[in-house]
């Protein structure tokens, strides 16, 4: 689910990648960027791309897919052209904008030429587009789930789309800089290891802030926090509004023994506000600077070694240790824990591991559309050229057995997360694809800020978490 902002889609990208005889498709939706920041640029440039000829061949059918995640967009491209060379099938990747892809996907859908292949964040984002999702259920690409649990089906128990890959999120933080700091005098900790549940994690947080000085002319860095900044800009405040409100609601839930709910009770919100309070107090920078702080802005701030604690996800690997971006960090560097907020039993908690990431192949194209559409994902996910492009050049852990045989991803918080499930720990359920809305998310966002603002109470966040739920969950689902 990758986050970082691309101010402007390149205008290569943006282009349909239709060649004569040969077309180029590839689309990895991440739909964790819907979260992110608006790029009007890239979303223009996604809408124009759009209109481009992504007809049928005279060989009888195409594949128009409308990729949600900027970042792999030249992944896909390149796989969507070896595709066609080698298939002769024309394949249109067109990338939308971060944060933009619903927009860009309603402006498209209605289009003549629509595309045929497209995703959805899990029941919510289905609701909205079930129409159009043709039944995948008698597919190769179904059969290769490694778990009927990854398919996203409908209400007549329709398979209407597929996950395609799992990721997982947590605390990154740097475990050379912590490590360092567990020799100090006083320090709270022996080991990294030991942090384990909210209490300890504060703990070891609230010391770091209070000793930036002593660990910096002690070990050479230059530390500004123990947390990257905790932005509210677009790009950023998705991180909190919806990953880290994942928490109050998957307890809940696991409470209940429910997996979705017209009306949450908000159980769990003392324990959301406790660790928000530590993300905006124990930070690189003051409460009333984070409406203007961006997701760039805290992963440099990480990546720089500003800070030892950094909530994201496997999606920011590819980033951090790009040598390109300058950054100090480097794999042997980073690790991935738990977001721990002092629920009892805690110490049991893993990473936060799921998707909301599905495939979803346009039944309102025609039957030659979308049985080419159907066949390219198919190559994607059993040729070498394919899997090799997932693992190895867009870092995903897919949910398809055809992967197991060497085909995985080189990603430290990928070893993390299946260290903490080796151990027993039992992964956090990625229960935010129940989120009403993205209204709802909004509420609750502007909530979050204008309380580390000091502009707010926490009365409000609490009023915008279950009164918003309540009052979203009936605009979308037209219950009362």
């Amino acid at each position: 689910m990758k986050r970082k902002v691309l101010s402007v889609m390149l205008a290569t990208a943006m282009t349909a990648t239709l060649f004569t005889g040969c077309g180029g498709d590839a689309g990895s939706g991440d739909a964790g960027s819907a979260d992110a920041g608006t790029t009007d640029a890239g979303s223009a440039a996604a809408g124009d791309a759009g209109s481009a000829d992504a007809g049928s061949s005279a060989s009888g059918g195409s594949v128009y897919y409308l990729n949600f995640k900027p970042e792999q967009n030249d992944a896909w491209q390149s796989l969507a052209a070896t595709y066609t060379e080698q298939t002769g099938v024309p394949v249109t990747v067109i990338t939308a904008a971060d944060g933009q892809y619903e927009s860009t996907l309603k402006s498209e859908i209605a289009k003549t030429e629509a595309p045929t292949l497209f995703q959805v964040n899990g029941p919510v984002g289905l609701e909205s587009w079930k129409d159009y999702c043709a039944d995948l259920s008698g597919t190769e690409l179904f059969s290769h789930l490694t778990s009927e649990d990854y398919a996203l089906k409908n209400d007549a128990g329709e398979v209407a789309g597929i996950a395609y890959v799992i990721e997982t999120y947590g605390i990154i933080y740097n475990k050379t800089i912590l490590n360092d700091y567990c020799t100090m005098e006083n320090a709270v900790i022996a080991s990294p290891d030991e942090i384990t549940n909210f209490e300890t994690l504060k703990a070891v947080a609230d010391d770091i802030q209070a000793r930036l000085d002593e660990i910096n002319d002690q070990f050479g860095y230059e530390l500004k926090g123990a947390f990257t900044s905790a932005g509210m800009d677009g790009s950023s405040d998705w991180r909190f509004k919806t990953h880290l409100a994942n928490l109050p609601i998957y307890y809940e839930y696991k409470d209940k023994g429910i997996s979705s709910t017209d009306a949450i009770e908000g159980k769990y919100l003392d324990n959301y506000k406790q660790i928000w309070d530590l993300y905006i107090t124990d930070s690189t920078c003051e409460p009333g600077l984070l409406s203007n702080k961006t997701g760039d802005e805290a992963e440099a701030e990480f990546g720089m070694e500003e800070a030892v604690f950094y909530q994201n996800g496997t999606w920011e690997y590819g980033n951090l240790t790009n040598d390109d971006n300058g950054y100090l960090v480097t794999a042997e560097d980073m690790s991935m824990m738990p977001i721990y907020i002092g629920v009892e039993g805690e110490e049991n908690q893993g990473l936060c591991t799921g998707s909301e990431n599905y495939w979803c192949v346009n039944k309102q194209a025609s039957a030659e559309d979308q049985q080419a559409t159907i066949d390219f994902l198919t190559w994607v996910i059993t040729s070498d050229e394919g899997r090799d492009s997932m693992a190895n050049v867009m870092g995903f852990t897919t949910p398809f057995d055809t992967f197991s045989d060497g085909y995985v991803a080189d990603n430290v918080f990928i070893q993390a997360d299946a260290a903490y499930t080796a151990a027993g720990k039992t992964p956090v359920l990625w229960n935010f694809s129940t989120i009403p809305s993205e209204e709802w998310k909004n509420g609750v966002g502007s909530a979050l800020l204008n309380y580390a603002q000091g502009t707010g109470d926490w009365d409000a966040v609490k009023t915008a978490f279950v009164d918003g739920w309540a009052t979203e969950y009936a605009n979308v689902y037209g219950t009362n």
